[in-house]
């Protein structure tokens, strides 16, 4: 049996005053929505309380899929650095970066050196992606859906080659003689219609299709702020199971988006593995407590 958390889109903050030249662009926009209302609606504090929270469970491994930053400043680079350690350390928590790690051109690279020890796969590698690193009878595959975009437009794209890649890893992983959970990671929701125009994976429909051919036991992801359970068809007949978790930080909203993440036990069966998971997070009470069952539909798709 195998522990894996899940937590995303911390948005860590608060955010130190930037210079004049680096409000050019999106960054303009994106600071003056941030003073408006998203720095009141992602709690530090809240924030600080689910991660101890979550550090009193039994876990093995920690995902964090991605939106460290803001809008992407230098000084939040340190900052998400702090946040991660804070987490756990390099080899006990993964992370994939987000839309707003991109934010404008230079904001991953940068992040990237700061906290690229977070993604460092098994073959020693920082900051590549997808990535590979193998926990115990897991194997988390790490991609990057972060690309700078134009102001108001936060969608994903991973690219051909980086698709590529993650067929050959997953395909060679379930070819083993004692396959592992293959477990992917993703910032933005990776099937088609899992975000609004603008906010989606621009190739969601082919990373689906790849998942159809090459499979996969779980996918990770973040990005639209609320928990979120789909499946998309996989190899012989059965179904992967894609699954969002809240903000991290998030203080308000309706009961799917109050900041949480999620705890699942992975366990192997004659049929492969099978995925339980529960939520803990902001309960009505304003306490941070157990919210319920995740509803993982293992059924095969027709």
């Amino acid at each position: 049996m195998f522990r894996l958390a899940h937590l995303t889109d911390p948005h860590v903050g608060p955010l130190s005053r930037p210079r004049l030249r680096q409000l050019l662009g999106k960054r303009a926009t994106g600071y003056v929505n941030w003073r408006r209302g998203r720095r009141h609606a992602h709690d530090m504090d809240l924030l600080a309380a689910l991660v101890a929270d979550l550090h009193a469970q039994t876990y093995d491994h920690i995902a964090c899929t991605g939106d460290l930053c803001n809008i992407g400043l230098p000084s939040e680079w340190a900052t998400s650095k702090v946040f991660l350690e804070a987490l756990g350390p390099t080899d006990a928590v993964s992370f994939v970066p987000g839309n707003h790690d991109a934010y404008v051109r230079g904001s991953l690279e940068g992040l990237l050196g700061a906290c690229g020890a977070w993604t460092e796969g098994d073959d020693g590698r920082r900051g590549i992606f997808p990535y590979l690193r193998r926990r115990g009878p897991v194997a988390l595959i790490g991609l990057s859906s972060a690309i700078p975009t134009k102001p108001f437009v936060a969608s994903g794209r991973l690219g051909p080659d980086q698709i590529a890649a993650a067929e050959t890893l997953l395909t060679r992983l379930a070819a083993e003689a004692e396959p592992p959970a293959r477990v992917v990671m993703i910032h933005h929701p990776p099937h088609p219609g899992g975000a609004k125009p603008g906010r989606e994976l621009k190739d969601a429909a082919a990373l689906t299709a790849m998942l159809a051919r090459a499979g996969a036991d779980l996918v990770l992801h973040g990005h639209n702020h609320i928990g979120m359970v789909n499946v998309v068809p996989g190899p012989n007949g059965r179904s992967i199971p894609i699954i969002g978790a809240p903000s991290a930080s998030a203080r308000d909203g309706f009961s799917h988006h109050r900041a949480s993440y999620h705890l699942y036990t992975i366990t192997r069966s004659p049929e492969g593995y099978r995925v339980a998971g529960r939520e803990r997070g902001l309960t009505p009470a304003g306490i941070i407590g157990d919210i319920g069952a995740l509803h993982i539909v293992p059924a095969p798709i027709s």
